[in-house]
C-alpha cells in the first residue's frame, strides 16, 4: 500500500469516526457495521420541549433513527440501554412499539433507572436484561398540565394506563392484574402511589427477562443476530 493510499484510508477513517462522535453527541446513539446501541435517557420528550437543565431523550431524533436502522442492511442488531426517570406517555409508547416492530434482533438493557414509561421501553425488545441496583417504578398516568375535574378526563387517564398495562403483559412473562396492583399500591410510596421494585423483583414478577449487564446483553444479542443470519440463509 503506497503512501497516498494510506492517507486517503486514514482520511476516510477520520471521517467516519467525526461522524460517529457527532452521532453520539446528538442522539446518544451508535451504530457501527454490526450493532446499533440507542440510549434512552433523562426524560423522555414528548411534544413539549424540556428545559435546558434537563437530560432528554427526543422521540424526534429516535425515530427516523430506528427507521434508518430497519433500513440499513448492514446492522445485524439493536442494543437499546436505558436509564430513564420515564416522561411523555404517548411519545414513550410510540417508541416502544417502535423497537418492537423491528425485525432485527433487540436487547434491552436497564442501568440505573427505568421509571414509568421507560417500563414498556424495556420490556418492549426481543430479550430484555437489568442489573441488580437499577429500580424500576410502576405508577399511575399523571398530568402536569391543567386537569379538567370532569369524569371524562379521569376516564381518559384510565383508558392510558390501560394501554400501558396491555403492552406490559404483551411484552414480558409479568401478569396483568399484579401489574395493575402494584400500580395502584398506597403502601409504599410516601408521597404517591405506585410500587419500586429492584432488579431482582423485576425478573422474579417476569417483568424482565434476565440480571445481567453490558457483557451479557452483548453476548444475547450477538447470539440472537447469528441465529437470525441462519435462519434467513435457511429460508
Amino acid at each position: 500500500m503506497n503512501e497516498e493510499t494510506k492517507t486517503q484510508d486514514e482520511e476516510c477513517d477520520g471521517a467516519e469516526n467525526s461522524e460517529a462522535r457527532k452521532t453520539v453527541e446528538k442522539l446518544g446513539a451508535v451504530t457501527d457495521k454490526r450493532f446499533a446501541c440507542i440510549t434512552i435517557i433523562g426524560q423522555v420528550e414528548g411534544h413539549y420541549i424540556l428545559d435546558s437543565s434537563q437530560k432528554a431523550t427526543k422521540y424526534e431524533h429516535l425515530i427516523p433513527l430506528l427507521v434508518s436502522v430497519e433500513q440499513d442492511a448492514e446492522v445485524e442488531g439493536v442494543l437499546v440501554v436505558l436509564n430513564t426517570m420515564g416522561g411523555d406517555v404517548e411519545a414513550g409508547l410510540a417508541i416502544a412499539e417502535m423497537i418492537a416492530s423491528l425485525t432485527k434482533p433487540t436487547v434491552s438493557l436497564v442501568l440505573g433507572g427505568g421509571h414509568s414509561i421507560g417500563i414498556p421501553l424495556a420490556v418492549c425488545a426481543d430479550r430484555s436484561f437489568i442489573v441488580e441496583s437499577a429500580t424500576m417504578t410502576i405508577h399511575p398516568v399523571r398530568s402536569s398540565g391543567t386537569v379538567i375535574g370532569v369524569p371524562q378526563s379521569f376516564y381518559y387517564f384510565e383508558r392510558m394506563q390501560e394501554r400501558i398495562l396491555d403492552f406490559l403483559a404483551s411484552h414480558s412473562k409479568a401478569d396483568k392484574a399484579e401489574l395493575r396492583r402494584m400500580m395502584m399500591n398506597t403502601d409504599e410510596m410516601a408521597n404517591d402511589v405506585g410500587s419500586i421494585i429492584d432488579g431482582r423483583l423485576a425478573v422474579g414478577i417476569g417483568l424482565i427477562d434476565e440480571i445481567g449487564g453490558i457483557g451479557e446483553a452483548l453476548e444475547c444479542l450477538r447470539k440472537m443476530a447469528q441465529d437470525d443470519k441462519k435462519r434467513t440463509k435457511s429460508e
